[in-house]
């Protein structure tokens, strides 16, 4: 990417978990439907299933968003490829699914779930897409996810952040990550903070300029507004910002 600048990263607000509502669930093919309707940018998370398949899906545990119980890591494919996501008859995407449902129409913005043994599933991800056609990024709270992409791939990569207030974190790696201390190191292209956060820290205000950032999770025009004076972008959910920010 040349001039991140002037990429999507910066220009094209990006649906949270695709544009989801109380009829299409949030990371289902009909929430990223819309998304690709209104010429919005995608976010989404990805698992990996105990038999090593990458699946579309944001939470480590299945009771949230489906009828079952257990940590979708746990599980084999076969095990959750028939579940539906509540309140709808839609199932699980696979990632090679939306890879090919959204085929290149609107940019995707990407975010690999924290997991043990770093590369497996990086691998299993950058396979997926060293063929795919559309734009991307990646994202991940994990800052050595993000340093396997920028070493092994020439993928955009950044790192996802916020206070982590409530994680079970010991208090010197919550130092680390809050204050981003690991961006240069690990070469990452964006910070995603969170947003009632990020707006009022210095550490970003000093940033702004340097590195595009993006604030998560805007939910409201107003928001928006307050928070661009900080952000250079937003993740957003449960309005319609201008398609350009």
């Amino acid at each position: 990417m040349k001039d991140i600048f002037d990429s999507w990263i910066v220009k094209t607000p990006i649906a949270h978990r695709g544009l989801h509502d109380k009829n299409n669930p949030e990371n289902s093919l009909p929430a990223f439907e819309k998304a690709i309707e209104h010429n919005f940018a995608i976010e989404t998370d990805l698992q990996m299933t105990k038999d090593g398949v990458i699946v579309v899906f944001h939470d480590d545990y299945l009771d949230r968003m489906t009828d079952a119980v257990g940590d979708v890591r746990e599980k084999t494919f076969d095990e959750i490829k028939n579940l539906t996501l509540k309140n709808s008859n839609q199932k699980i995407p696979t990632f090679d699914e939306f890879l090919s449902f959204v085929d290149g129409k609107v940019p995707l913005l990407i975010e690999i779930k924290d997991h043990k043994n770093i590369g497996i599933k990086e691998e299993k991800i950058a396979d997926a897409l060293k063929n795919y056609k559309g734009k991307f990024a990646i994202q991940s709270f994990n800052p050595f996810i993000t340093k396997w992409f920028k070493q092994h791939t020439d993928f955009c990569a950044g790192i996802l952040s916020c206070f982590f207030c409530d994680a079970k974190l010991a208090w010197y790696k919550k130092l680390l990550l809050k204050n981003l201390y690991l961006v240069k190191n690990v070469k990452s292209d964006f910070v995603s903070y969170e947003a009632t956060a990020g707006y009022t820290f210095n550490k970003l205000k000093k940033l702004k300029g340097k590195i595009p950032i993006l604030f998560w999770t805007v939910k409201s025009k107003q928001d928006e507004q307050l928070f661009k004076q900080v952000c250079d972008n937003v993740i957003f959910e449960g309005y319609l910002p201008n398609n350009k920010f």
